[in-house]
């Protein structure tokens, strides 16, 4: 089965906690805090691997999970990571998040790797809260949890000529004859389903042609399957129109040309800006020469390739004529020139990390995701990590901005789950 798009989640490795631990040895005095930090989360990994043709393989995968990493431990000892789970897919897989709608990585080439999710960072232990003032910190952190994205993957076949037409055409039996590939062949009223590659050879040279199942008039729209096929259309160098030119179908050849044109456009400007070529199949047919003729004379500058894929006839020049249009275009990319960041962060100096909201005369609601991911690792086992982390919040301005707002002693202020007491005369 063929599969080119997929939408599933992934979870990085949620980071392993840090440890509270005392150096305890006989005949050592003040041994100190020597609690570990955790190993960091698996990391989520997409590799590219020029054996896979379809992304069926991720179709029944809902969810991917990283690996925890292991905790921290007394002796100093830090955890070890998570193990990364590498998920291959096809060459020529775009990754995009839908929640931002940013490509997150294209993989074009063969192994080239792309991690999709980090893994969240380990927990620091005690150790790692050792200052001068204080020389026996209890406190220590729990892991962070993995970055959660929402993925949807996209196949573009990688080829240097790309087939479209309607369905019909002779596009498959084109591809049969100009290369090894051995698509199923019939009279059919309907399109195929998948697209087929095959590599043509032309003497010492060859390039890589792309059957593009057949489009229809709507298809820039996703009318039928059209805008699903016109995707892979889009990493060719050269777009290769092929009209049934015998007309036996009730179809007219000078019809059919100016749809398919403003279906790609309509898909992609860029894709319409391509280097193309016409191909004017089904000439052993009795009413293709006169319908030739009407085409030629309704469209005088285009280059056009008469062929039949019963006969062979004109295969040879078809072959030597896209070689010749590939070796002008040998400079253009074979995918699209994508512009965008692998990682992209925004902060803006005069955002604020929280937002604050009434939800009730003493109750109010703090969120944001620097502050929710604070409270999930701090490991409130004593005084002395809650007052840290009232100091993070103090730091943050919350409880100025709790006291403009008209917060009062006593009221209560939620975080996720956790419910803390606001006191405006505490110090620390």
């Amino acid at each position: 089965m063929f599969i080119d798009e997929v939408i599933l989640k992934v979870n990085g490795g949620k980071g392993g906690d840090g440890c509270s631990s005392f150096r305890h040895e006989k005949f050592v005095e003040m041994g100190g805090p020597d609690g570990g930090n955790g190993g960091h989360g698996g990391n989520i990994i997409f590799e590219a691997d020029e054996g896979l043709k379809t992304l069926i393989d991720l179709r029944y995968k809902k969810l991917i999970k990283g690996n925890k990493g292991t905790n921290g431990s007394g002796a100093l000892k830090t955890g070890a990571k998570g193990e990364d789970i590498v998920i291959k897919v096809p060459v020529g897989t775009t990754v995009t998040d839908t929640d931002t709608n940013l490509i997150i990585c294209d993989l074009t080439k063969d192994k080239e790797r792309c991690v999709v999710a980090n893994g969240g960072k380990g927990g620091k232990g005690n150790a790692a809260f050792k200052t001068n003032k204080n020389k026996a910190p209890t406190t220590s952190e729990y892991g962070s949890l993995g970055e959660e994205k929402t993925l949807k993957c996209e196949l573009k076949l990688l080829a240097d000529v790309g087939l479209v037409g309607f369905p019909s055409a002779g596009k498959s039996s084109i591809i049969s004859v100009i290369s090894a590939s051995k698509p199923k062949i019939a009279d059919y009223p309907f399109t195929t389903l998948t697209p087929n590659l095959g590599v043509v050879t032309v003497g010492k040279e060859s390039y890589v042609v792309a059957d593009l199942p057949g489009i229809i008039e709507g298809a820039s729209k996703g009318v039928g399957l059209g805008d699903k096929f016109l995707r892979h259309a889009l990493r060719t160098k050269i777009i290769c129109y092929c009209l049934d030119m015998s007309g036996l179908e009730g179809r007219n050849p000078i019809d059919d040309y100016d749809i398919l044109k403003k279906e790609v456009k309509a898909y992609s400007e860029k894709l319409a800006q391509k280097a193309n070529l016409v191909v004017a199949n089904k000439m052993d047919l009795p009413t293709s020469k006169e319908n030739l003729e009407a085409f030629k004379a309704h469209f005088k500058d285009i280059d056009i390739i008469e062929t039949s894929a019963i006969t062979h006839k004109g295969i040879k020049n078809l072959k030597e004529k896209l070689l010749e249009i590939l070796k002008k275009e040998e400079n253009t990319k074979i995918y699209e020139d994508n512009e965008f960041e692998n990682f992209v962060l925004y902060e803006f100096k005069n955002e604020k990390p929280y937002k604050i909201t009434r939800e009730n005369e003493n109750t109010w609601i703090v969120s944001g995701e620097k502050l929710e991911a604070l409270l999930r690792k701090t490991r409130f086992n004593s005084d002395e990590a809650a007052l840290r982390f009232a100091r993070k919040l103090k730091h943050l301005g919350i409880d100025d901005e709790l006291k403009s707002l008209g917060a009062k002693d006593g009221d209560t202020v939620k975080i996720l789950e956790s419910e803390f007491e606001y006191n405006e005369r505490l110090n620390y």
